[in-house]
């Protein structure tokens, strides 16, 4: 018998397609799980080819272009600040112009590009400096290898732009979201999206960055293009079965008409029946439902008010949008609103993600390293996140996830908020088994009469790096809960014509919250060790300050932010 997955897949779509026509297609269907290889393989592959580079810039900057630490660091911020906000133009252009396919293919090309690049720099000795000589300064790069290197650097951000906003939006259409196929679809994607994002992390962090810094820097570099050339195969090879959504026009007009129009009429009385009083024209798109009337932010329901001077063309719509719009265009922009005091709680909540895997270097590099004989560099602990969340993940989706579901009889078990709470709630406490370990370490390494010297010139304590384990996993099980949510959260309950800027909304919180870390790291470290013999918090040997204490710090942040969290949470009204 055929599935309930074939029998709803039979449906024609009208006007969502990507191919240039309005009329129904009804050979067109939505092919689900059947483009999952292309789609899944073709981000695997992209993220090991991106990671791969971007994971080890600093070091080949200072070791083989021979840039200062300080304009290394400088660089790289740069670029990864870029890199985060390059998607919101490229959600734009993909809502607008060019849909989600074709600015992924833009993206992937100009990524093999940046990769091809900067494999270059490394593998043709006049692409960049020659090696130190002993006993003489070491020469930096030429205008022109600077210029090749920025070049590499600049398709990297386009490929960004291209990929990061639409790529889970584009795996989410393959499905019909109007069938609960569909919908489990979504939610499971979701999920291995992120388990394949954190193995394609985990081998980058590992094998990739081993072979740039031991074997050889222009075959590390040069795994990466091959990886993205598997990547820009697989996603053209599933071109012919793909739903293509195709753009309707910027969302963000309508966004600005509505707050203009309200703002003009700011003096009308609203009426006591908006439903039947508001100018609301029958609703034709396809790819756009129908919101239903929501008495939240009603000052914006004056923008659909209509007046004598307002006119109204001959196909019922509104001739001068800039002075009235339709209830549907209000409803859209009150999801926007909705939506952002969401968004602005996931900020504070990445100050502690931040942190903690930035410290945790250094906690491991004035910890007892040693496994045995072999000793664990202090850098591959950023992998215990990763390993966490790619184990967690398959367990929650295919074992907890159904058995909660036959409880609460909900879609996923538990609503995309209450997950992501969990995920706030794992965080505070993650940073308070950061502050209890680091108290351990500290304590182990000042008891201590003799200690060994790491090569930041601090001691290193006798307490075992394996205690950061916990901390770290801790922390990887928080995002596996509040990161794949956000992702399910903006895409579902963002109107369905800004997806893909839904898409670029995570990455734009991972920028705000980069750089209240950085704000944040640099208020401690001068407010703090101001006394007499009294140690910064933040010092160089973490011996000597209170590492802990900052830990704790931002344990008590998060606590105030997942108080707001709740306010927001239980103030927030789902899209129908």
């Amino acid at each position: 018998m055929p599935s309930m997955e074939d029998k709803k897949q039979t449906q024609a779509m009208e006007e969502g397609l990507e191919n240039g026509s309005t009329t129904a297609e009804p050979e067109i269907k939505y092919r689900g799980w059947k483009t999952m290889p292309y789609i899944v393989g073709n981000e695997t592959f992209e993220k090991l080819g991106a990671l791969g580079t971007i994971g080890n810039l600093v070091v080949y900057f200072t070791t083989v272009f021979h840039i200062p630490s300080v304009a290394t660091a400088t660089m790289v911020n740069a670029f990864n600040a870029t890199s985060n906000f390059a998607p919101l133009l490229g959600a734009f252009l993909a809502d607008t112009y060019y849909g989600r396919y074709a600015t992924i293919g833009i993206g992937s090309i100009a990524s093999q590009l940046g990769l091809l690049f900067i494999m270059l720099t490394a593998a043709i000795p006049n692409l960049h400096p020659p090696q130190c000589k002993p006993g003489q300064p070491c020469r930096g790069p030429t205008p022109g290898q600077h210029a090749f290197l920025l070049l590499g650097l600049l398709f990297l951000v386009i490929g960004a732009g291209g990929i990061r906003p639409c790529n889970l939006a584009f795996g989410a259409d393959q499905f019909d979201a109007r069938t609960e196929h569909g919908k489990r679809g979504i939610n499971s994607f979701f999920n291995l999206y992120y388990f394949t994002f954190n193995f394609a992390m985990l081998i980058s962090a590992t094998v990739v960055v081993y072979i740039q810094s031991n074997v050889s820097w222009s075959i590390g570099l040069g795994v990466p293009v091959v990886f993205m050339f598997f990547s820009c195969v697989l996603f053209f090879a599933g071109s012919r079965i793909y739903v293509k959504v195709r753009p309707e026009g910027s969302p963000f007009s309508s966004v600005a008409q509505v707050i203009v129009a309200a703002f003009r009429k700011r003096r009308l009385k609203l009426p006591e029946d908006p439903k039947q009083s508001l100018f609301d024209p029958p609703h034709s798109s396809s790819l756009i439902s129908k919101l239903p009337y929501s008495d939240q932010f009603r000052c914006l329901d004056k923008a659909a008010i209509a007046i004598p001077k307002d006119e109204i063309d001959a196909n019922g719509c509104s001739a001068n949008p800039w002075r009235l719009c339709t209830l549907q265009e209000v409803e859209q922009v009150k999801c926007i609103a909705r939506i952002i005091p969401i968004w602005s709680t996931t900020i504070i909540y990445q100050v502690a993600t931040s942190q903690e895997i930035t410290y945790a270097i250094l906690q491991a590099l004035q910890s007892d390293r040693r496994l045995g004989r072999f000793q664990i560099p202090a850098g591959s602990f950023t992998v215990f996140p990763m390993l966490a969340m790619t184990i967690w993940i398959p367990i929650y989706d295919r074992i907890i996830v159904p058995r909660v579901e036959r409880i609460t009889k909900k879609e996923g078990g538990i609503t995309m908020l209450q997950r992501m709470g969990i995920g706030h709630v794992l965080a505070v406490v993650a940073m308070v088994v950061a502050g209890v370990t680091e108290a351990r370490r500290r304590s182990a390494a000042l008891s201590h009469k003799s200690l060994e010297i790491s090569i930041t010139g601090s001691g290193i304590s006798p307490f075992s790096a394996l205690w950061l384990i916990p901390m770290l996993g801790i922390m990887g099980v928080s995002e596996a809960f509040s990161t794949v949510s956000q992702v399910e959260f903006y895409y579902k309950q963002f109107p369905e014509n800004m997806r893909s800027f839904a898409g670029s909304v995570v990455a734009l919180g991972f920028a705000a919250g980069g750089y209240l870390s950085s704000l944040m790291v640099m208020v401690v470290n001068r407010s703090t060790g101001r006394r007499a013999g009294e140690a910064n918090w933040l010092a160089e040997d973490l011996n000597k300050g209170r590492l802990d204490f900052f830990y704790y710090t931002v344990a008590a942040l998060v606590v105030l932010n997942f108080v707001y969290f709740i306010a927001c949470a239980k103030w927030y009204r789902y899209k129908v």
